[in-house]
């Protein structure tokens, strides 16, 4: 019948959903905290420019509606994403955007905060951006993982990882490689418990380094002698 409502439990669910994230400063918070790390109220706020209560407010929808989870230590208040796929829903979403030519920069801060995000970053526990796309080719060069049948790592892929001494937890539920579309080049980089799992390397052996107060990483010069001796990506075309 005409005009009837949908009953559709589900329908419901998803309206709710994209109604959570259709606010411009919710939907900032969630783009700030797919760099994975936990970030108090105050600095979510000051992020997007709006008035500590205002934030407060709209961080107690995102945690209700299970987008976020909360931690408090002492008097400070934190949230994160609650796991790795609200990460992934909103990389999706963000992939979906199509560049507006008339938003450009405003100052050379901002356009410079721009190229270093485009040039390398972390997309909530794994590497994106120029970075993660050079890294994912490499991988799928070297026959060390598969994209033709959706991602996957080969033999000689988790023989390369137990090889560069990169652990990779296989117990629980999040599949070992997934494809996430990176929203800057718009092509898939590896995510999954292998992306998260050599990001965590890159940062803790040194290979890259974050920069700012955003999800920026910027490779090290020993970063690019490894990543040139185990993958053969030409140290240049990483900087």
């Amino acid at each position: 019948m005409l005009g009837h409502m949908t009953e559709d439990p589900q329908a419901r669910q998803l309206a709710r959903l994209a109604a959570l994230i259709a606010d411009e400063t919710r939907a900032a918070c969630l783009l700030a905290l797919l760099d994975g790390r936990a970030w108090t109220a105050g600095e979510l706020a000051r992020h997007a420019g709006v008035a500590a209560s205002t934030v407060s407010e709209h961080l107690g929808k995102l945690v209700a509606g299970g987008l976020l989870t909360e931690e408090r230590q002492g008097r400070h208040r934190y949230v994160r994403l609650t796991d790795a796929r609200v990460a992934h829903l909103i990389e999706d979403l963000a992939a979906q955007l199509t560049p507006d030519r008339a938003q450009r920069p405003r100052n050379l801060r901002e356009s410079s905060a721009g190229s270093a995000m485009a040039r390398g970053r972390t997309c909530y526990d794994h590497l994106a951006g120029r970075l993660g796309i050079a890294v994912t080719d490499a991988l799928t060069s070297r026959q060390l993982l598969r994209q033709d049948t959706g991602f996957a790592l080969t033999d000689a892929g988790l023989a390369w990882f137990a090889a560069t001494g990169i652990s990779l937890d296989r117990k629980g539920r999040r599949p070992l490689a997934r494809a996430c579309l990176d929203w800057t080049e718009r092509r898939p980089h590896l995510a999954g418990v292998a992306g998260a799992a050599l990001c965590r390397h890159a940062l803790d052996a040194g290979w890259c380094v974050r920069i700012g107060s955003e999800r920026a990483v910027k490779v090290t010069p020993a970063g690019e002698e490894a990543l040139e001796g185990l993958l053969g990506i030409p140290g240049p075309t990483l900087r």
